[in-house]
């Protein structure tokens, strides 16, 4: 399956359970793996999906939304990239650095599809 992808982007959100983690925005890094549905053998950039439409939207949504569990964002986010992007196809990998004293990075990674009809 033909990919595009996504890797090392940050995004700004609150998050978390504790009331210690929702007092400031914290940055994600996210890491997506998009399958396509179908090639663009055109040329022309409809024929894809426009990996900054992907970010902007997806920046937009966390500026609008909260999450306690990086479990749910990562869900949401897959269920958005398959839904309103019409894509095959997703891996979401969602990593808040630096958020526990001698651990670099603690996240989520999960793996959705379209099921078949």
């Amino acid at each position: 399956m033909d990919k595009i992808f996504l890797h090392g982007m940050k995004a700004d959100t609150l998050i978390g359970v504790y009331d210690w983690e929702r007092q400031h925005l914290q940055t994600l890094i996210l890491d997506l793996d998009i399958g396509l549905s179908a090639r663009a053998h055109d040329d022309d950039i409809a024929s894809t999906i426009h990996y900054g439409n992907v970010c902007e939207r997806i920046r937009q949504e966390l500026k609008q939304r909260d999450f306690k569990l990086l479990e749910t964002l990562a869900e949401y986010i897959a269920q958005l990239i398959l839904n309103d992007f019409q894509a095959a196809s997703v891996r979401v990998r969602i990593v808040k650095a630096g958020i526990l004293p001698d651990v670099k990075e603690v996240g989520v990674e999960i793996e959705r599809c379209i099921q078949a009809a």
